[in-house]
């Protein structure tokens, strides 16, 4: 009697939800649109149980075809740690590796040294996606992602990559009209420019610099509810409303350090600190042995070590 589960189809599954469609799995494995369809509907055959629920203009998994998708997961990381005992340092980092990051810093920096990565490994194929934010570590979309704070999932391995500050700051036009705030509270008065990205929207959160370290309450933590006419969920238009004029901005110091230095931003309310944005490389426990997640994180982490300020 023939197995119902082929080990073969794994990766070919794995590959065909990470594309998210089967045109877009066909041009990903080199074959038409017709063999994905032909093999998944085999596979299914063989299962006696639906995998994915298919649309015209996309695909969903059914409760089978998650549980099919998580088991093949874990043994492909499997077969990589095993694979990387036995042969270790000797083995030449290869294959799919599905990145994510955020929209700005994505596009900024990560990119280019995505881009770079795959010039000096070149068995190595990156798939860098970009999000507003971090996806959840359910989400099983991605192998390595990179993002502003440690993960509040602890199954996830979260290594620093470089720290970073948030910095309060506006242009020198929009201080010349408005006037510089002196304390927190004083920025009730000011046109604050509002970012959409993850659950504190329109709080800003200070600490005394001398207090930091101390329990919220006894440092005097201000939070401060924002006021402003510009919101965005995009830390790039964000900066280039701040540049124009249009408002104080808190952002991460990687995004706004080159034009503070140039005199285009100005720091505000430098005695008080912001929680720490610091940069993290994140993935799943199941791949912290294989070799290129490794090799992709070290190379992260080395080059933001030798960035300016890094």
């Amino acid at each position: 009697m023939p197995k119902a589960i082929n080990p073969a189809d794994f990766s070919f599954f794995s590959t065909l939800v990470s594309c998210g469609s089967l045109a877009s799995a066909a041009r990903e494995l080199g074959i038409t649109t017709a063999a994905v369809s032909k093999r998944l509907a085999l596979m299914e055959s063989r299962l006696s149980l639906n995998l994915v629920n298919r649309t015209t203009r996309r695909m969903s998994l059914t409760p089978e075809g998650e549980a099919y998708l998580e088991g093949a997961r874990r043994i492909l990381g499997e077969i990589d740690d095993l694979e990387d005992f036995l042969w270790g340092a000797k083995q030449t980092p290869k294959g799919l590796l599905r990145v994510n990051a955020t929209l700005g810093f994505g596009r900024s920096y990560v990119a280019p040294l995505a881009r770079s990565f795959v010039q000096q490994y070149s068995d190595v194929d990156v798939q860098l996606h970009l999000t507003v934010a971090p996806p959840p570590l359910s989400d099983d979309s991605y192998d390595v992602c990179v993002r502003f704070g440690p993960p509040p999932d602890t199954r996830a391995v979260a290594r620093l990559l470089a720290r970073n500050r948030r910095i309060l700051c506006a242009s020198p036009g929009y201080l010349k009209r408005h006037g510089e705030p002196k304390t927190p509270q004083e920025l009730c008065k000011h046109n604050c420019i509002g970012i959409r990205q993850g659950d504190e929207y329109g709080v800003w959160r200070f600490t005394h610099a001398k207090q930091k370290g101390k329990a919220a309450a006894e440092a005097g933590e201000e939070n401060v509810r924002i006021r402003g006419n510009l919101t965005t969920n995009d830390g790039g238009v964000a900066v280039s409303w701040a540049l124009a004029g249009n408002g104080i901005l808190l952002r991460a110091e990687w995004d706004v350090k080159d034009y503070i230095e140039k005199g285009r931003l100005v720091r505000l309310l430098p005695g008080y600190d912001t929680p720490d944005a610091d940069i993290y490389a994140v993935y799943p426990q199941q791949h912290r042995s294989t070799t290129r997640v490794k090799a992709f994180v070290d190379y992260l982490a080395a080059s933001f070590d030798k960035a300016p300020g890094g």
